[in-house]
């Protein structure tokens, strides 16, 4: 690909190493060491998962910080991202499994209270439009704390506000959702996911992604029957829609999340093609010869809307070619020329030892990087 001479580096975190933000700078460092002269343009990109909110922020968001709920009801410092009236709000950041203590679960009576606040203070900012990136999380309550910290009500037979958690939703009795913060009737509310997944049943929430987050076979179940009460609940409240939105794509997003915010009046879209549009890929992909994506393992969950295939996507439409960094590879050269991406490189064709790639992924992406510049670019 002689002439090639502006490359565009649009990938996604190394998860546990490299923050989207890092894998852009260790890339151009490593194709600038061969062609020192190379226009490089990072766009650090994300689904809507954990990194969704640094990745608008590297692309000209302000970042916001404002204290909330984590997932255990202790305070956390979390952060979204404003710029104009668009806000990018995570809800990882206020109740994803990062926020709790290492090695403690709580699959029961994790809450999503704190990202109804985070999505508060983005109203208080002036957002019109919220772009809700969803994925991460350490929840399983089908929105519920998040609809709670907006203004809901979710009583037992008592009168007694359920306790906080997926668990807790076996007690509801009654919902009261016309106490919600009216500024949502007047915000286009964009529910941000990588994943379909309907809200209970074999392809749910507490089964798919519930063992994830700690859930035994009994939590599993048990979550499941709560989440599918909290819905029928919910339908005796505001209708046949709230048994609607349980079975629509996206429901079982993040624990269910998804649900309470398709409740809310959002649109549910791919993650990776929200943050794109939100980024500006569009013309940023026009400038570049070269397109080079990425994230820590490409594997068969990476074709089914992670960010590596939506750019790959993009990039093809646009009869861009596109090259793949990652730490692990898992896919057959055919698979990944389906996707859209002509070759891929793992940390591992550098570095053998897989402890060395987590450990020293910087460096060893860098090397990796060299490799594309003397495929690509000389």
């Amino acid at each position: 690909m002689e002439g090639t001479r502006r490359v565009l580096v649009a990938a996604d975190k190394f998860k546990g190493s490299l923050t989207a933000v890092q894998v852009a700078e260790r890339v151009t460092a490593g194709l600038r060491r061969v062609v020192p002269d190379l226009e490089v343009e990072a766009l650090p990109v994300a689904d809507g998962g954990d990194g969704t909110v640094a990745a608008a922020v590297a692309a000209g968001f302000e970042r916001h910080e404002v204290r909330v709920a984590g997932p255990l009801g202790d305070e956390v410092t979390a952060a979204f991202a404003l710029r104009g009236r668009t806000a990018v709000v995570e809800m990882a950041e206020a109740s994803g499994l990062q926020r709790l203590p290492e090695g403690v679960f709580a699959p029961l009576t994790a809450s999503t209270y704190g990202s109804g606040e985070l999505l508060r203070a983005a109203l208080d900012e002036g957002a019109r439009t919220i772009v809700f990136g969803v994925g991460g999380s350490a929840t399983t309550d089908g929105g519920a704390g998040m609809l709670a910290a907006l203004g809901a009500r979710f009583l037992d037979a008592d009168g007694v506000p359920v306790p906080p958690g997926g668990g807790g939703l076996a007690s509801l009795a009654s919902a009261d959702l016309s106490g919600l913060d009216a500024r949502l009737a007047e915000v286009e509310l964009v529910l941000a996911s990588d994943v379909d997944n309907p809200l209970t049943g074999p392809k749910g929430a507490p089964e798919v992604y519930g063992p994830q987050k700690g859930a035994s076979p009994e939590d599993v179940r048990a979550l499941d029957a709560a989440l599918a009460h909290f819905a029928g609940v919910l339908e005796e409240a505001v209708g046949p829609r709230a048994a609607e939105f349980a079975e629509a794509p996206g429901a079982g997003a993040a624990g269910g999340i998804g649900y309470g915010a398709l409740l809310l009046g959002a649109r549910f879209r791919p993650g990776i093609e929200v943050m794109l549009d939100v980024l500006g890929f569009a013309p940023a992909l026009a400038r570049a010869s070269l397109v080079i994506t990425g994230e820590g393992s490409l594997d068969e969950q990476t074709l089914h809307g992670k960010a590596p295939a939506g750019v790959a996507a993009a990039a093809r439409a646009a009869d861009k070619e596109v090259v793949a960094v990652c730490g692990r590879l898992a896919l057959a050269p055919q698979a990944l020329g389906r996707a859209g991406i002509r070759r891929a490189y793992p940390l591992t064709d550098a570095e053998p030892d897989v402890a060395r790639c987590i450990a020293e992924a910087g460096p060893i992406l860098e090397t990796v990087a060299e490799s594309i510049a003397r495929d690509f670019l000389t």
